[in-house]
């Protein structure tokens, strides 16, 4: 007799299957699809995840490098052949008729040199509005745009270009200067991802990161100073056919070197043996925008960020008039003050190697044909040079700065005895050797530099308002030797020598205080302080807040308002703990200060949800 199927039949069938337990087979699957891959190693995985990491600092330290060249081989190319250009006399009034050339290359040169005298108070506010990437990004677009000007030579075209170069010099080595340390410090946490006080995101050990800044600040400049080279490329491959012979173009000069007075007294005012074509002229102009061009893509794609957006954000959440202030707090700090002079010698001799040495003694002597070769060994040898800075790895960091200071006073007192005689090309030989050994002075200067501030200032994070003085100061260097350019050159070398004796007298002091240990002003960023959002009637008079909950809020902020005190005192107080490390106490008080600023976070939100749900 057949079994007779029921609705009850079926549903007993189907919770049996459902009670049955599941086969071993499609357990282990479920095993092996959820589980952890049997080829995976946490340990191994993570070491290619720092890995990564490293290689992606060093590309950022090398395309920061390479962008800066560029931008400045283009900047620096270009500007001489249009200086070269405009000085001809036929040039002018075949080209431009009463157009004024040269009063025009006068104010151009003014915006240059005058213009980041003022670079201290807005760049501050350029890098807290725009960050260190972007403000380096703008900059090489402010140089590609002066680039495009020469297409159309006009007052209105280079001389704003001029002027907005001379506003963005400045923020552009302070944000070069902090991005290379920056990368310097995110390598050092990348290589010991490991340890606990990069897990907690605490302070390195003093000294810990040294080795990275001498290196990176290295590699940056012997890229950097190959712009010198690429910057004589035009003047190579088109402008030195187009030269006078050094018979016709030092005809009248009759001193040179330390009898000569200004640049190159009676240089001939025809250089040019013929006019080069306009249409060439165009081509060589785009050539270099491209170059332009290229700097800026390698900005933008090169170069990751220097901060994660948090901490961007943080910047731009202080209040305009601290980030204003910064800088001066800074200047408070009596190793920025004694360094100060070696600032501004650094800005001295680096212009001197062109206007000076390069011109007054080289050009005077052998022509201005030779001018693209001498400027190509003062480059080449500040290149090189540049990574003997790496000794600082096993020798004391006073000895790049001390030893290049002491190379640079040989050379000043040897160029105050030594006038050459015009149309002499039997000289090029010693004033080859001259240019490099002071290409060897200018590399230790600045790579030492730059290394000593990172060293100095390795437990800050932000570095932009130290680079923005050492390069402010540099800015001040500069128009004090755009304003001396016409005075005698052994006036010019007393300076120079002055300067530098100055300057190594400050520097030796301030060793000798942190020898001492004689505490030192570290400024401190003001803590941002980001505005709490929520509903306005809720925060002024919260009708279901407690009498408990009025208690706590008023010992909370009684709390603060102590916090706070504590703060203010220990910042006046300067004692032991202002070499760098915050004291137990500031620790406390942080701590505290960053539980209430959470508990705000959760209570706003607590009221959005609130006033969300009133709503709906």
């Amino acid at each position: 007799m057949a079994a007779v199927i029921t609705e009850e039949n079926v549903y007993s069938e189907a919770e049996a299957e459902g009670n049955r337990a599941p086969p071993a087979d499609a357990h282990d699957h479920v095993e092996e699809f959820l589980g952890p891959h049997p080829d995976y190693d946490e340990d191994v995985e993570e070491r290619k995840y720092y890995r990564r990491k490293r290689l992606g600092v060093v590309k950022n330290v090398v395309g920061a490098s390479c962008g800066g060249m560029i931008i400045y081989s283009v900047y620096m190319g270009l500007l001489q052949m249009q200086l070269i250009l405009h000085y001809d006399e036929t040039y002018r009034e075949v080209k431009y008729g009463t157009l004024g050339l040269e009063d025009i290359d006068n104010k151009m040169l003014m915006g240059i040199n005058v213009t980041p005298i003022v670079g201290l108070l807005y760049t501050p506010v350029l890098i807290r509005f725009l960050g260190t990437k972007w403000m380096m990004f703008l900059a090489s677009g402010i140089y590609a745009l002066f680039v495009s000007t020469n297409y159309w030579e006009r007052y209105y075209t280079l001389v704003p270009s001029a002027v907005a170069i001379g506003i963005v010099i400045v923020p552009l080595w302070a944000s070069l200067g902090n991005y290379i340390t920056r990368m310097a410090q995110q390598y050092y946490e990348y290589v010991n991802y490991k340890d606990e006080h990069v897990q907690e995101q605490k302070k390195p050990p003093k000294g810990a990161v040294h080795p990275y800044i001498i290196i990176f600040q290295s590699v940056f400049y012997i890229i950097f100073h190959l712009s010198f080279v690429f910057a004589e490329f035009p003047m190579v491959l088109f402008l030195n056919r187009y030269l006078n012979d050094y018979k016709h173009t030092l005809f009248k000069v009759t001193q040179c070197g330390a009898s000569g007075k200004g640049v190159i007294e009676n240089l001939n005012k025809t250089v040019l043996l013929s006019l080069p074509r306009s249409l060439l002229l165009i081509e060589v102009e785009s050539v270099l925008m491209g170059a332009a061009f290229l700097a800026m893509l390698i900005f933008l794609v090169l170069c990751g960020a220097a901060y994660r957006p948090t901490e961007e954000i943080d910047l731009r959440s202080i209040g305009w008039g601290n980030i204003f202030q910064l800088p001066f707090k800074h200047l408070r700090d009596y190793r920025l003050r004694l360094l100060c002079p070696f600032f501004v010698y650094s800005g001295f001799e680096v212009l001197f190697a062109v206007q000076g040495i390069i011109l007054s003694y080289g050009v005077c002597a052998v022509g201005m044909e030779k001018l693209w070769l001498l400027v190509m060994v003062y480059g080449l040898s500040s290149s090189i040079c540049s990574g003997l800075a790496l000794m600082l790895l096993r020798l004391p960091r006073q000895t790049i700065l001390l030893v290049g200071a002491f190379m640079h006073f040989v050379l000043i007192i040897a160029l105050m005895c030594w006038s050459p005689q015009p149309r002499e090309p039997s000289y090029l030989p010693y004033l080859l050797v001259l240019t490099a050994l002071w290409g060897l002075g200018t590399a230790l200067n600045k790579t030492g530099l730059s290394t000593l501030l990172g060293m100095l200032y390795e437990d800050k994070e932000r570095l932009d308002f130290v680079y923005t003085i050492y390069h402010w100061w540099q800015a001040i260097a500069i128009f004090i030797v755009y304003l001396w350019s016409a005075l005698p050159m052994r006036a010019k070398l007393g300076l120079l020598l002055l300067t530098l004796i100055v300057a190594c007298f400050c520097y030796v002091q301030m060793e000798r205080r942190l020898a001492k240990k004689i505490p030192f002003r570290l400024p401190r960023i003001p803590r941002p302080r980001h505005k709490v959002k929520g509903y306005r009637y809720l925060e002024e008079e919260n009708s279901d807040e407690s009498d408990t909950d009025l208690s706590d809020a008023d010992a909370d902020a009684d709390e603060k308002d102590e916090d706070e005190r504590r703060l203010v005192e220990e910042d006046r107080n300067t004692d032991k703990d202002s070499q760098g490390s915050p004291g137990p106490e500031r620790s406390r008080v942080r701590d505290r200060r960053k539980k209430h600023d959470n508990s705000a976070y959760e209570q706003a939100a607590e009221r959005e949800d609130y006033v969300q749900h009133i709503r709906d």
